[in-house]
């Protein structure tokens, strides 16, 4: 393992070329209209806050569907640096609610999407990749894409957890 001092010779030297800035503002700039995209083209959606930009390991924003404000969740558009895709995922306002539902979602046998073991750090509950290699030469075929696959996830967010409450009130 590199020491803290050869790692940020490194970085020094990776900065100077001046393209990871560049990336990185793109990025950044990308996010910032996608999170205006949700917000301009679905009012009835809550797209709370800022962005979060994370420390190069995840950038995301929040998007709160009113059937899903209604039990503290959340939906949250991420984009994971690493691997350098786009997700979706379902999450929870506090630990409780992430505990509850992920019970749910187990006890239901759900198997549309990845379901997340609870563990420390982790913060969604159901996950599923948006864009695998996104495109960002197309930027508009890239957010018709994640626009569409949020748009799917959270219809299928939304059925699922109306037809659990349906059974467990029969």
């Amino acid at each position: 393992m590199k020491s803290l001092q050869e790692n940020m010779l490194e970085y020094k030297k990776q900065l100077a070329k001046g393209i990871i800035q560049k990336a990185y503002l793109g990025l950044m700039e990308y996010m910032t209209s996608l999170r205006n995209h949700f917000t301009n083209q679905y009012p009835d959606y809550s797209v709370p806050g800022s962005i979060y930009y994370g420390y190069m390991d995840m950038t995301y924003f929040s998007i709160l569907p009113k059937s899903l404000k209604n039990r503290d969740l959340k939906i949250a558009v991420v984009f994971l640096h690493g691997t350098c895709r786009f997700e979706i995922w379902l999450s929870g306002k506090n630990k409780q609610v992430l505990a509850k539902y992920w019970k749910i979602f187990q006890e239901n046998n759900w198997d549309k999407y990845k379901i997340v073991a609870p563990a420390k750090g982790i913060d969604s509950i159901v996950e599923h990749i948006l864009v695998n290699n996104p495109d960002f030469g197309n930027l508009d075929g890239l957010t018709n894409q994640i626009d569409k696959g949020t748009l799917k996830f959270i219809q299928d967010i939304e059925s699922f957890l109306s037809q659990a409450a349906a059974e467990h009130r029969a």
